[in-house]
């Protein structure tokens, strides 16, 4: 029976129709919700944050979104389903037919099924993806970090070929060395002819009879690796870094997928970013906001000196210029923005009680532009 899977839409809470934005949105939330760093321990969480991912991975990219919303699963997955003994046989009718029927009208492949591709040409290898958490700081004015990772290399021994030293492969008889055969197949709607992978050399269009003995004829190995990955500064939460070439070993000469690094921000206790704006809370007393006063800000580029003017009131947002992020692979930067509340004092004794009343009974209607305009309009 086929693994039991969830609908990409329902894994990302969107519903079919979702824009591009709206896709990002919801993938971001849930991977950090979700990223192994924030629940270390919970298998459940990993194994969502994989379920995530992987749904990111169909939806947000065009083509491979256009065959799941046509085909599901087998759209985007053809092995989805495979040995169900009953998934589509029952029917007396499957996607491999489909694929040989559209592959005769057309020359080849339809939407991703059947027409099978010389499997003896260069292949691309499979990109990685893996996450790496940063702090604010470090997303702000850029790092580097080590990733570790596995991966399929070209094997030195036979650089690629998975002979031995000293011999060469043997042209595959039946197929001729394009990996394929054709058939005939009757269906339906005919007679239609296809191609399949040659049973004989396995689709790869040789027969090695002196393996490496390193790769042991695959012509590739597994290795254990540690890249340096460069953070750019002004990088925010969920976005990723593409690493050309540093994913898995091509076939056949084909070159080897990418790496691709999607970064995780780790909250700071003070600051908020929203794109390159930085944002905080700064308390004053009430003397502070009464008779204005020197402040020390705190900013990502440590603390600077601002004025505010008497009588500022609390909810008031001041703009320090340039103190937000770097913009991403641009120049410039944002700007920070400091909102004030003014605190009110608590554990008064008796002297500092009595000293303002009577500093309250000084004051008039005059001192109070809020709380005059408010009754005004109260009584209209």
């Amino acid at each position: 029976m086929a693994q039991e899977k969830r609908d990409y839409y329902e894994v990302l809470g969107i519903n079919k129709g979702a824009s591009e934005d709206e896709i990002k949105r919801a993938y971001k939330k849930l991977a950090r919700k979700y990223h192994p760093d924030m629940n270390p321990g919970d298998k459940e969480a990993e194994e969502k944050f994989k379920e995530v991912n992987e749904a990111n991975e169909v939806l947000s990219d065009p083509t491979k979104k256009a065959r799941y919303d046509q085909f599901g699963f087998a759209g985007v997955d053809p092995n989805y389903g495979a040995g169900a003994g009953g998934a589509y046989g029952d029917a007396g009718f499957d996607f491999g037919d489909l694929g040989d029927i559209f592959g005769s009208f057309f020359g080849g492949g339809f939407g991703g099924f059947g027409g099978q591709q010389r499997r003896n040409g260069p292949q691309r290898g499979e990109s990685i993806r893996m996450s790496v958490s940063v702090s604010f700081t470090e997303a702000a004015f850029g790092c580097e970090k080590d990733v570790t990772l596995d991966r399929t290399e070209q094997c030195d021994e036979c650089h690629g070929s998975g002979c031995a030293n000293g011999t060469t492969p043997e042209v595959c008889p039946d197929c001729r060395g394009t990996g394929t055969v054709q058939m005939r197949r009757q269906t339906p709607m005919g007679v239609f002819a296809s191609t399949a992978p040659c049973t004989k050399c396995g689709g790869t269009g040789k027969i090695i009879h002196q393996p490496c003995n390193t790769c042991h004829g695959n012509g590739r190995v597994h290795k254990r690796r540690t890249v340096k990955v460069s953070i750019p500064a002004g990088i925010d939460n969920g976005q990723t870094i593409s690493l050309r070439g540093q994913g898995h070993a091509g076939k056949n000469g084909g070159p080897s997928g990418d790496l691709l690094i999607t970064v995780m921000v780790k909250p700071h206790e003070l600051f908020r970013r929203d794109g390159t704006s930085v944002f905080c809370e700064a308390p004053i007393t009430f003397i502070q906001a009464v008779l204005g006063a020197e402040l020390e800000i705190p900013t990502i580029d440590g603390k600077v000196k601002y004025t505010i003017p008497e009588g500022t009131q609390t909810g008031t947002v001041f703009r320090l210029k340039g103190k937000g992020i770097p913009v991403l692979n641009g120049r410039g930067r944002g700007d920070q923005y400091v909102t004030v509340t003014i605190e009110t004092p608590q554990d008064l004794n008796r002297e500092q009680k009595e000293a303002l009343r009577k500093f309250g009974e000084t004051l008039g209607d005059g001192n109070y532009e809020k709380q005059k305009s408010f009754f005004k309009k109260f009584k209209l």
